[in-house]
């Protein structure tokens, strides 16, 4: 089965046709709205021949999508409702799958949610100290997002450790413009950064992480800014390019060499946040057997995953200077004697959507 995978990200949307788990062709295209984007993905999908089914990457599931799930009218109106806990992404995802559907009226579509990963988190984990009626009337849990990723590393993780595989602790850090940690026990998610929207944890591109509520309110209040701004600050002018003036860590981290205080100092608050949320997602699993780097940063900054290892030794975790240097995912960079593996996994988000879609519609053909 040859299986479209559509993956509108915040400024790209990219396209892939996968048999099994090799990627027979695949397209980056921009996020232009309108007659360009939609002559672009034409020309892509007629360049590509025959697809049997198509898979979207949707980032918001809420409660109601725990699993990926075959898409028709009723599915895609809730996935609608869904679009103010994922402003960067949902309407995006959706103008995407209306495109490819209006594209490919037979092919079956299906939607598979980031959130999915992360929906049998336990109570503990999930549960916002809020007022019961609160919860329970408008839904209010961490979600966790970026599941599609942590999936695909987990059981790629798996792969190379090789069995006993049941009780396998990894700490899963996808670092890319959005980035969020996952402690995943046994190839299940127990813990992660990301709640109930893709702002809360690490710093990121231009999103704040997490952030004392009390400062929105007082802001709000005493200096009277809209909620609307408060919103587009924090999704769109912080995080890196707040603290720095530049979303992308490889000109952040040049900065920090050639002596800017501010990029410095944007660093700094980068691995503080990021080396925290390390050792809290350890803590879930009372220790970690496998520390994990995917996505952009993650895989392509040496220095990065070097100066957030120097100072987790305690965990286990120790970094081989060369290995880190010159890795290429899929690679092991920890040092030989560490008790804590690490690894540098490439990103194949791709990969676990189309193995989703094989598998349900798989499940669906045999009912």
């Amino acid at each position: 089965m040859r299986v479209l995978v559509v993956n509108m990200g915040s400024s790209s949307l990219k396209l892939s046709a996968l048999d099994g788990d090799r990627t027979r062709w695949s397209e980056n295209l921009p996020s232009v709205q309108g007659p360009v984007q939609e002559h672009a993905v034409r020309q892509a999908i007629a360049r590509g021949g025959a697809i049997d089914a198509v898979g979207h990457r949707v980032v918001h599931g809420g409660s109601a999508f725990v699993e990926s799930v075959r898409i028709d009218d009723d599915v895609l109106r809730r996935m609608r409702a869904l679009s103010d806990l994922a402003p960067l992404h949902q309407p995006k995802s959706l103008r995407a799958l209306e495109l490819v559907s209006w594209l490919l009226p037979e092919t079956p579509a299906v939607a598979c949610f980031d959130t999915a990963f992360h929906a049998r988190l336990p109570p503990a984990a999930s549960t916002y100290a809020l007022p019961l009626e609160w919860r329970k009337r408008w839904d209010l849990r961490r979600y966790g997002f970026h599941g599609l990723s942590h999936a695909y590393v987990s059981a790629r993780t798996a792969e190379l450790i090789g069995p006993p595989r049941d009780e396998l602790r990894i700490v899963s850090c996808h670092l890319g413009a959005g980035a969020s940690l996952a402690a995943i026990q046994g190839g299940v998610s127990v813990d992660t950064t990301m709640g109930f929207t893709p702002l809360e944890g690490l710093v990121m591109a231009t999103r704040s992480g997490s952030v004392d509520p009390g400062l929105l309110l007082w802001l709000e209040e005493h200096v009277g800014l809209p909620p609307s701004e408060l919103a587009s600050t924090l999704e769109y002018r912080s995080g890196l390019l707040g603290l720095a003036g530049n979303a992308d860590m490889r000109g952040v981290l040049e900065a920090e060499e050639a002596g800017d205080p501010e990029a410095r100092l944007a660093v700094n608050v980068y691995l503080h946040r990021l080396r925290g949320g390390i050792a809290a997602m350890a803590a879930a699993m009372d220790g970690t057997d496998a520390l994990v780097f995917t996505g952009g940063v993650g895989e392509r900054s040496a220095e990065i995953r070097s100066r957030a290892a120097a100072m987790l030794g305690f965990l286990g975790v120790s970094i081989d200077p060369a290995s880190n240097a010159n890795a290429k995912p899929d690679a092991e960079v920890g040092a030989s004697d560490a008790r804590v593996r690490t690894f540098v996994i490439k990103a194949r988000e791709d990969v676990q959507i189309a193995r989703d879609v094989r598998r349900l519609l798989g499940e669906e053909a045999r009912a």
